[in-house]
Protein backbone atom coordinates (compact mmCIF):
# COMPACT_ATOMS: atom_id res chain seq x y z
CA UNK A 1 0.00 0.00 0.00
CA UNK A 2 2.84 2.37 0.85
CA UNK A 3 4.44 1.69 -2.55
CA UNK A 4 1.16 2.38 -4.36
CA UNK A 5 0.70 5.61 -2.45
CA UNK A 6 4.26 6.72 -3.27
CA UNK A 7 3.67 5.96 -6.96
CA UNK A 8 0.49 8.02 -6.89
CA UNK A 9 2.30 10.98 -5.36
CA UNK A 10 5.01 10.77 -8.03
CA UNK A 11 2.45 10.79 -10.87
CA UNK A 12 0.60 13.73 -9.37
CA UNK A 13 3.86 15.68 -9.04
CA UNK A 14 4.30 15.51 -12.81
CA UNK A 15 2.39 17.93 -14.98
CA UNK A 16 2.01 18.40 -18.74
CA UNK A 17 0.83 21.72 -20.14
CA UNK A 18 0.66 23.15 -23.66
CA UNK A 19 -0.65 26.15 -25.54
CA UNK A 20 -0.05 29.08 -27.88
CA UNK A 21 2.47 31.88 -27.47
CA UNK A 22 3.37 35.02 -29.43
CA UNK A 23 5.28 38.23 -28.99
CA UNK A 24 7.85 40.79 -30.08
CA UNK A 25 11.33 40.05 -31.41
CA UNK A 26 14.27 42.42 -31.75
CA UNK A 27 16.66 40.95 -34.31
CA UNK A 28 20.34 41.88 -34.64
CA UNK A 29 22.77 40.96 -37.44
CA UNK A 30 26.53 41.23 -37.04
CA UNK A 31 29.07 40.82 -39.85
CA UNK A 32 32.82 40.39 -39.37
CA UNK A 33 35.77 39.85 -41.66
CA UNK A 34 39.36 40.98 -42.30
CA UNK A 35 39.63 42.47 -38.83
CA UNK A 36 36.53 44.62 -39.24
CA UNK A 37 33.12 44.35 -37.56
CA UNK A 38 29.79 45.82 -38.58
CA UNK A 39 26.52 45.72 -36.66
CA UNK A 40 23.35 46.20 -38.68
CA UNK A 41 20.55 48.32 -37.26
CA UNK A 42 18.16 46.28 -35.11
CA UNK A 43 14.99 45.02 -36.78
CA UNK A 44 11.66 44.87 -34.94
CA UNK A 45 9.52 41.87 -35.81
CA UNK A 46 7.34 39.17 -34.17
CA UNK A 47 7.07 35.49 -33.37
CA UNK A 48 4.12 33.10 -32.96
CA UNK A 49 3.67 29.40 -32.33
CA UNK A 50 2.97 26.70 -29.77
CA UNK A 51 4.71 25.35 -26.67
CA UNK A 52 4.59 22.22 -24.50
CA UNK A 53 5.97 21.86 -20.97
CA UNK A 54 6.50 18.81 -18.79
CA UNK A 55 7.13 19.39 -15.08
CA UNK A 56 8.91 16.56 -13.27
CA UNK A 57 8.19 18.07 -9.87
CA UNK A 58 7.65 21.49 -8.29
CA UNK A 59 11.11 22.72 -9.34
CA UNK A 60 12.23 21.19 -12.63
CA UNK A 61 10.70 21.05 -16.11
CA UNK A 62 11.55 20.72 -19.78
CA UNK A 63 9.91 22.70 -22.56
CA UNK A 64 9.76 22.45 -26.34
CA UNK A 65 8.30 24.89 -28.85
CA UNK A 66 7.71 25.45 -32.55
CA UNK A 67 7.67 29.12 -33.56
CA UNK A 68 7.67 31.14 -36.75
CA UNK A 69 9.59 34.40 -36.78
CA UNK A 70 10.91 36.64 -39.57
CA UNK A 71 14.34 37.91 -38.45
CA UNK A 72 17.18 39.84 -40.09
CA UNK A 73 18.57 43.35 -39.92
CA UNK A 74 18.59 46.76 -41.56
CA UNK A 75 21.36 48.99 -42.86
CA UNK A 76 21.43 52.59 -44.05
CA UNK A 77 24.40 54.41 -45.62
CA UNK A 78 24.77 57.95 -46.88
CA UNK A 79 27.02 59.01 -49.74
CA UNK A 80 28.12 62.24 -51.39
CA UNK A 81 30.35 62.70 -54.46
CA UNK A 82 31.47 65.95 -56.07
CA UNK A 83 33.37 66.09 -59.34
CA UNK A 84 33.69 68.66 -62.14
CA UNK A 85 30.93 70.85 -60.73
CA UNK A 86 28.48 67.99 -60.30
CA UNK A 87 27.39 66.90 -56.81
CA UNK A 88 25.51 63.68 -56.16
CA UNK A 89 24.33 62.72 -52.67
CA UNK A 90 21.81 60.30 -51.22
CA UNK A 91 21.15 57.23 -49.11
CA UNK A 92 21.15 53.48 -49.67
CA UNK A 93 18.90 51.37 -47.43
CA UNK A 94 19.14 47.59 -47.15
CA UNK A 95 16.60 45.36 -45.42
CA UNK A 96 17.67 41.73 -44.90
CA UNK A 97 14.69 39.44 -44.26
CA UNK A 98 15.25 35.93 -42.89
CA UNK A 99 12.14 33.79 -42.59
CA UNK A 100 12.73 31.17 -39.90
CA UNK A 101 11.03 28.30 -38.11
CA UNK A 102 12.44 28.05 -34.60
CA UNK A 103 12.51 24.98 -32.36
CA UNK A 104 13.63 26.05 -28.87
CA UNK A 105 14.27 23.31 -26.32
CA UNK A 106 14.94 24.32 -22.72
CA UNK A 107 15.45 23.12 -19.16
CA UNK A 108 13.52 25.17 -16.56
CA UNK A 109 13.93 25.76 -12.86
CA UNK A 110 10.97 27.09 -10.86
CA UNK A 111 12.34 29.44 -8.19
CA UNK A 112 8.77 29.89 -6.97
CA UNK A 113 5.43 28.38 -7.95
CA UNK A 114 5.01 31.07 -10.64
CA UNK A 115 8.54 32.24 -11.55
CA UNK A 116 10.82 30.06 -13.68
CA UNK A 117 14.25 30.51 -15.25
CA UNK A 118 15.36 28.58 -18.30
CA UNK A 119 18.37 27.78 -20.47
CA UNK A 120 18.36 25.98 -23.77
CA UNK A 121 19.13 25.85 -27.46
CA UNK A 122 17.09 27.40 -30.27
CA UNK A 123 17.34 25.40 -33.49
CA UNK A 124 16.44 27.90 -36.21
CA UNK A 125 15.60 26.66 -39.70
CA UNK A 126 15.94 29.49 -42.23
CA UNK A 127 13.25 28.99 -44.85
CA UNK A 128 13.82 32.16 -46.89
CA UNK A 129 16.39 34.95 -47.23
CA UNK A 130 15.80 38.15 -49.17
CA UNK A 131 17.57 41.49 -49.50
CA UNK A 132 15.55 44.58 -50.33
CA UNK A 133 17.66 47.58 -51.39
CA UNK A 134 16.39 51.13 -51.95
CA UNK A 135 18.72 53.88 -53.18
CA UNK A 136 17.73 57.56 -53.33
CA UNK A 137 20.03 60.12 -54.96
CA UNK A 138 19.93 63.84 -55.65
CA UNK A 139 22.27 65.47 -58.16
CA UNK A 140 22.93 69.16 -58.73
CA UNK A 141 24.88 71.00 -61.43
CA UNK A 142 24.79 74.55 -62.75
CA UNK A 143 21.83 75.44 -60.54
CA UNK A 144 19.77 72.47 -61.71
CA UNK A 145 18.66 69.65 -59.38
CA UNK A 146 17.34 66.17 -60.14
CA UNK A 147 16.33 63.29 -57.88
CA UNK A 148 15.79 59.57 -58.44
CA UNK A 149 14.89 56.50 -56.37
CA UNK A 150 15.55 52.90 -57.34
CA UNK A 151 14.48 49.70 -55.53
CA UNK A 152 15.43 46.08 -55.99
CA UNK A 153 14.57 42.76 -54.32
CA UNK A 154 17.00 39.84 -54.42
CA UNK A 155 16.58 36.27 -53.25
CA UNK A 156 19.81 35.39 -51.39
CA UNK A 157 18.74 32.03 -49.92
CA UNK A 158 21.47 30.22 -51.88
CA UNK A 159 24.07 32.32 -50.00
CA UNK A 160 22.67 31.64 -46.51
CA UNK A 161 22.87 28.43 -44.47
CA UNK A 162 19.65 26.78 -43.39
CA UNK A 163 20.55 26.22 -39.72
CA UNK A 164 20.97 28.98 -37.12
CA UNK A 165 21.93 27.70 -33.67
CA UNK A 166 21.22 30.11 -30.82
CA UNK A 167 21.68 29.17 -27.16
CA UNK A 168 19.39 31.22 -24.91
CA UNK A 169 18.59 32.21 -21.35
CA UNK A 170 15.24 33.49 -20.17
CA UNK A 171 12.63 33.94 -17.49
CA UNK A 172 8.90 33.23 -17.31
CA UNK A 173 6.10 34.22 -14.97
CA UNK A 174 2.84 32.22 -15.00
CA UNK A 175 -0.42 33.44 -13.49
CA UNK A 176 -2.85 31.12 -11.73
CA UNK A 177 -5.24 31.22 -14.71
CA UNK A 178 -2.58 29.85 -17.11
CA UNK A 179 -1.52 33.11 -18.78
CA UNK A 180 2.25 33.50 -18.83
CA UNK A 181 4.78 36.17 -19.77
CA UNK A 182 8.34 35.40 -20.84
CA UNK A 183 11.53 37.05 -22.06
CA UNK A 184 14.66 35.57 -23.67
CA UNK A 185 17.99 36.50 -25.16
CA UNK A 186 19.11 34.23 -28.01
CA UNK A 187 22.82 34.41 -28.92
CA UNK A 188 23.43 33.48 -32.55
CA UNK A 189 26.57 31.33 -32.82
CA UNK A 190 26.21 29.96 -36.37
CA UNK A 191 27.98 31.57 -39.31
CA UNK A 192 25.09 32.11 -41.73
CA UNK A 193 27.33 32.58 -44.78
CA UNK A 194 27.16 29.40 -46.85
CA UNK A 195 30.40 30.14 -48.71
CA UNK A 196 32.37 32.66 -46.61
CA UNK A 197 35.33 34.45 -48.13
CA UNK A 198 38.25 33.91 -45.77
CA UNK A 199 37.20 34.64 -42.19
CA UNK A 200 33.88 36.32 -43.00
CA UNK A 201 31.05 35.65 -40.57
CA UNK A 202 27.39 36.69 -40.33
CA UNK A 203 25.55 35.95 -37.07
CA UNK A 204 21.97 36.62 -36.00
CA UNK A 205 21.06 37.18 -32.33
CA UNK A 206 17.63 38.23 -31.07
CA UNK A 207 15.57 39.17 -28.03
CA UNK A 208 12.05 37.81 -27.52
CA UNK A 209 9.36 39.18 -25.20
CA UNK A 210 5.91 37.62 -25.28
CA UNK A 211 2.77 36.19 -23.76
CA UNK A 212 1.01 32.85 -23.95
CA UNK A 213 -1.50 30.52 -22.35
CA UNK A 214 -1.02 27.06 -20.84
CA UNK A 215 -3.76 24.43 -21.08
CA UNK A 216 -3.74 21.25 -19.05
CA UNK A 217 -2.16 20.51 -15.70
CA UNK A 218 -3.44 18.79 -12.61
Amino acid sequence: MAAVAALGLNVNAQEFRFGPKAGYSLSMLKAEGDGQSYKFDSKSTFYAGIMAEHKFDDKFAVQGEVLYSPLGGKREESFSVSQMGVTVSGTAKSDFKLGSVQIPVSAKYYATENLAFGVGMNFGIITSAKAEVTASATGSAMGQTASDTQSANEDVKDQIKSLNLAPFIGAEYTLENGIFFDARYNLGVSNLYKNPQGNETLKNSFVQVGVGFKFGGN
